[in-house]
């Protein structure tokens, strides 16, 4: 039933435009009554966009999911895929979806309120994860801000193709551009995970001093810790 009502709104505001269809237009095609159209959706906009409630549903669950081991950004990011592979699943209809969305003011309004709520819920994601940092609520919300961005971007890319363009590699390039800016992490992961053994990872040196040491004297101790010695001239 749900099925056969987004079928028919689109047939009808692309043989007639979106405004000049009523509920009622719709109903008649489909065959049903008014009562089963109220059913499923609450207004005509939302047969326009039946699956973003599943998608949120979907990236909550996901988010939600998480060991809290993960690396936060990344997990965002990961998050904001399943949106995109939605959107993927059904690529005539999405790609006839946004071409309407570009001509009705109405829908562009009603599609930025369905983002809104995408962007809210990565933020209260980041929120709990960055709550031990100074700046942790307002790095979750940049972070958000950001990764809706970069979805939206690879997003448009794909619909801009008439879905023929290769939508894995264009999130994958948007998301890992959000990873780098603002990951804490290496884009590729941990070093563990990379492969990389403990001579290719960086090393962190921490010197303890007193305030009156000589600066000769706390450059030969980092180098001392490196294991580089050299004679430093004591003036």
């Amino acid at each position: 039933m749900r099925e056969a009502l987004v079928a028919a709104a689109f047939e009808l505001f692309l043989e007639r435009g979106f405004e000049q269809t009523t509920i009622d237009d719709i109903v008649s095609l489909a065959g049903v009554g008014r009562r089963s159209f109220f059913r499923y959706f609450p207004a005509k906009e939302d047969v326009v966009f039946p699956d973003h409630e599943r998608g949120l549903a979907e990236m909550t669950e996901f988010l939600e999911s998480g060991t809290g081991e993960e690396d936060p950004v990344r997990h965002a990011g990961d998050a904001a895929r399943l949106v995109l592979r939605m959107y993927a699943e059904q690529p005539s209809f999405s790609v006839q979806r946004y071409r309407l969305t570009r001509k009705v003011p109405g829908l562009r309004a009603y599609e930025l309120s369905v983002v809104w709520r995408y962007e809210h819920t990565l933020a209260h994601y980041l929120r709990g994860r960055f709550a031990e940092r100074p700046d942790g609520p307002l790095r979750a919300d940049v972070v958000a801000a950001a990764v809706v961005a970069a979805h939206n971007h690879a997003l448009r890319t794909w619909l801009r193709s008439g879905g023929e363009s290769d939508w894995v590699a264009e999130v994958d390039r948007a998301m890992a551009f959000v990873t780098d800016t603002w990951s804490e992490r290496a884009a590729g992961g941990d070093a563990a995970s990379d492969g990389l053994g403990p001579a290719e990872q960086d090393d962190v040196v921490v010197l303890v001093a007193s305030r009156r040491a000589p600066l000769w004297r706390m450059v030969q101790g980092i180098e001392s810790a490196l294991g580089e010695p050299r004679r430093i001239q004591q003036d």
